[in-house]
């Protein structure tokens, strides 16, 4: 994803007139921020248990999900991007972008265990617990970097020939990765660590944020004001739906069948599927500018996204952020929707 620096881009709020909108609000709402003093640009966030963590800058924030409460920091992680777990060895691992490395941490209290080799400016990073193998998306080097977690130890470097921006796993040995540059899904087989397919998303173009629908089998790829649905086994493109300008984050709450792009002209798009080949946005939820990068709890269906707030524009240059306002945007639905 797009490290959000202290001079981010930020998108004007438009007016959307989505495809399949309707009328109807989809009671989600903010319902409470979560402020964060420290200094620093930001990119993803992830739950874990009862703490959220937050990159942020040159250090990952971790606070309690339920009250915003600092609960600590994962020092030294420059330029970091993502944060994944694998809670049956207590560890956590984060991609540190200027560093071209993952940090390894301890779930229990944050302590920096190890330090892995990548490729160059790891974003997303993930954990595959059926191969159980870590995975960073090298942004720099147009490559994925595979990493054994018990012995830590890259195992693997697969070219994609492309910005690999963010990826999912369908949890049985295939990998789906977003290019950004090349406008396609590339498919990975995860027992062979080879490119098995490229899967065109034109007319979309820059794809970042990417969710999956274990259950239909449907990926979900954020696009250039475009969510692009496609059929995960053909790699045939069911949909494309009107959203919110910026979008840099897509998630997915498979219980509620509901589908949300974080956009940073400053609205959530909350998209009802309704199934496999029919889907309806229900609403352009306002959050605020720069709150491009989302996540869900999959527990307690809350949602999170980081932000700040900003100066006035100078002529030719972009808003500065305010420092000090890096906040997170808790959100979630009404209990009489």
């Amino acid at each position: 994803m797009k490290l959000l620096i202290a001079i981010c881009l930020v998108l004007s709020i438009n007016t959307l007139v989505p495809a399949k909108a309707t009328a109807q609000a989809s009671g989600y709402r903010i319902d409470r921020t979560f402020h964060i003093a420290s200094a620093g640009g930001w990119d993803y966030l992830a739950v874990n248990g009862n703490k959220l963590y937050v990159s942020h800058g040159t250090q990952v924030n971790i606070l309690d999900k339920t009250s915003g409460d600092s609960i600590g920091i994962i020092p030294n992680t420059t330029g970091v991007h993502g944060i994944a777990f694998i809670p049956a060895k207590g560890k956590g691992y984060t991609s540190n972008g200027k560093l071209n490395n993952i940090t390894v941490f301890d779930l229990t209290n944050g302590a920096v265990l190890s330090q892995i080799p990548t490729g160059q400016n790891p974003d997303a990073i993930l954990y595959d617990s059926h191969v159980d193998r870590i995975i960073t998306c090298n942004g720099r080097s147009n490559d994925l970097t595979v990493v054994d977690p018990s012995t830590e130890k890259t195992v693997a470097t697969i070219p994609v020939g492309g910005k690999p921006e963010t990826a999912v796993s369908d949890g049985a040995g295939k990998l789906f990765v977003n290019i950004e540059d090349k406008n396609e899904i590339v498919v990975i087989n995860l027992h062979t660590n080879t490119v098995q397919g490229r899967w065109p998303l034109a007319p979309a173009e820059g794809p970042t944020g990417l969710a999956y629908d274990a259950v239909k089998k449907r990926l979900f790829a954020g696009c250039d004001k475009l969510l692009v649905v496609m059929d995960a086994i053909s790699g045939r493109i069911i949909d494309k739906i009107t959203i919110g300008d910026g979008c840099d984050g897509v998630a997915y709450d498979a219980d509620r069948n509901m589908i949300f792009t974080s956009n940073g002209e400053g609205t959530m798009s909350v998209i009802k599927e309704k199934s496999a080949n029919s889907y309806e946005v229900v609403e352009n939820m306002k959050t605020k500018k720069g709150a491009r990068t989302i996540t869900i709890d999959n527990s307690t269906h809350i949602l999170y996204l980081p932000t700040a707030d900003y100066g006035p524009a100078v002529q030719g240059q972009r808003p500065p952020m305010i420092p000090g306002t890096f906040q997170v945007l808790v959100v979630m639905k009404s209990e009489k929707s």
